[in-house]
């Protein structure tokens, strides 16, 4: 006998939503998480356009949904995965801690990870001035002059968030126009201590004078090419997602650009194998398609157990 009847990777909206729907129809769940409950969306400071619900942080929403996933039975382990065996009938999944589970069906929830910018610089400063999450380190850095470098949504929230906290917040962006959320825009041009450097992009992250932390940023600008460095205690990253499915390579199909090739109907290639939210080939990645995947691929995961 199997150890549980489906294997969920991810605790983001999609993953929380699966396991959910699949206790809800008398499956067994277990869902397995590297980092925390929530995914990307503990990081968003503020979370406005998910329905019914208003304004609500992106952590206080993953609290809400990790607890109605417990209430509903299923099991939630904080442990990543190592490596998974997906082609036969019974799939298994070892963790990073070395412990393998099997079930009939899984379904790989596992989202997408922060694109780096690759400069110089930024992997040796990464935890001592580079960060990746303004909700998350942008505390350390109250009344010090912060530097967000992106264009969308993400970037523009985190510009928002660090300006209630810095003194200054420079916004790094390689166009002359956002591709943020109007809303989100009209916020930042309103703000006096939010600096926008347009058409520029990062060329390495600098150290201070002790050489230990960061000390400034150096950009370009790329239509002039003038190099010029922004002062800056902290320098924030937000330049898109990047899938993280290398464990599956091999096994599941995945599109060029490296997430799992499934559609609306959440199906991989193999049998019992479903990909849901950010991991997936899709045109738009939020929280509540996410969450929508998360419930159709708990319900294809019925079917297909069903089927015997």
């Amino acid at each position: 006998m199997n150890d549980y009847d489906v294997i969920i990777i991810g605790a983001g909206p999609a993953g929380l939503t699966a396991a959910i729907y699949v206790q809800r129809a008398g499956y067994r769940s277990v869902v397995l998480e590297e980092y925390v409950a929530g995914g990307q969306m503990a990081n968003t400071p503020e979370v406005e356009n998910y329905p019914a619900v208003g304004k609500i942080s992106g952590v206080e929403l993953g609290m809400n949904l990790y607890n109605q996933v417990l209430e509903q039975g299923a099991q939630v382990e904080f442990d990543g995965v190592a490596s998974a065996d997906l082609t036969g009938r019974v799939k298994s999944v070892t963790t990073q801690s070395g412990r393998t589970i099997t079930a009939g069906a899984v379904i790989i929830a596992n989202g997408a990870k922060r694109r780096k910018l690759n400069v110089p610089g930024e992997e040796a400063y990464s935890g001592r001035g580079v960060s990746y999450c303004a909700t998350c380190d942008g505390g350390f850095y109250k009344g010090k002059t912060t530097v967000v470098i992106g264009g969308g949504n993400t970037a523009v929230e985190d510009a928002l968030y660090l300006a209630n906290i810095c003194e200054e917040v420079h916004l790094i962006h390689r166009r002359d126009a956002f591709r943020a959320g109007k809303v989100l825009v009209d916020s930042l041009l309103s703000r006096e201590n939010i600096v926008i450097h347009y058409d520029t992009v990062p060329v390495e992250v600098l150290p201070n004078e002790g050489g230990k932390v960061v000390g400034a940023l150096k950009v370009k600008n790329v239509k002039t090419g003038e190099e010029t460095e922004i002062p800056a205690q902290g320098v924030f990253v937000a330049v898109g997602l990047v899938p993280d499915n290398k464990v599956f390579e091999g096994q599941v199909d995945l599109d060029p650009a490296g997430y799992i090739a499934a559609g609306e109907d959440t199906r991989t290639n193999l049998p019992g194998v479903f990909a849901a939210g950010d991991t997936r080939t899709k045109a738009l990645r939020q929280i509540i398609t996410a969450a929508g995947d998360g419930a159709v691929a708990a319900s294809e995961a019925g079917s297909y157990l069903m089927q015997g």
